[in-house]
């Protein structure tokens, strides 16, 4: 099963799935493509894979991507490989912005997709400035941008909130675990038990 999970810059997304892919069994990261410097605390490989906008764009043409976007000045994208590879053992999350979630809600798979919200604009605000990773411009940038994609919340299945970390987390954990409960996800488990009632 694939989850993709969004929100604006700051929303705390990263943060919650650090804490999901901790908690819960079965669940694998995607880690995205980007042309985006890496930062201070980030690992190539870990966080994104980075590449520079030339490999990007050979990964465009080759039809790489199962999404891709520019955000922020910069290209983003999730590779079928990586999906491949992840979901092979389990179920594999994709976090990614607003206009990726959209191209793969497009291609219709079978997917849950959540948004994250701040608790408020302000919040927002205060997360990206104390982040202290970002330039002033890039900020007010991310913000700008964030007005415009909370709009897109109602495109979602699930929403979470993340006003107290520990309840986002739980939230989201809870998610998929319900999501992996679902008929289509236990068909297959769900036959074999039919089948042992007709012996």
């Amino acid at each position: 099963m694939m989850i993709v999970v969004t929100g604006p810059s700051g929303s705390g997304k990263s943060t919650i799935l650090r804490h999901t892919m901790r908690d819960l069994r079965g669940v694998r990261f995607s880690v995205s493509h980007t042309t985006r410097v890496r930062r201070p605390s980030e690992k190539d490989g870990r966080d994104y894979h980075f590449v520079d906008r030339a490999e990007f764009e050979r990964m465009i043409r080759r039809g790489a991507f199962v999404e891709w976007a520019v955000v922020h000045g910069e290209l983003y994208g999730t590779s079928k490989r990586e999906i491949a590879d992840r979901g092979k053992d389990g179920d594999v999350i994709l976090d990614i912005d607003v206009q990726g979630a959209r191209q793969v809600q497009a291609l219709k798979l079978d997917a849950v997709f959540v948004f994250i919200l701040p608790p408020a604009y302000k919040e927002l605000k205060r997360r990206l400035s104390e982040r202290g990773e970002d330039k002033p411009a890039v900020i007010e940038r991310r913000l700008k941008t964030a007005r415009r994609e909370i709009k897109d919340y109602a495109r979602f299945d699930y929403i979470v909130i993340n006003d107290r970390l520990d309840r986002a987390v739980l939230e989201l954990e809870s998610i998929i675990l319900a999501a992996r409960c679902r008929l289509a996800a236990r068909k297959a488990r769900v036959a074999t038990i039919l089948r042992s009632f007709e012996a």
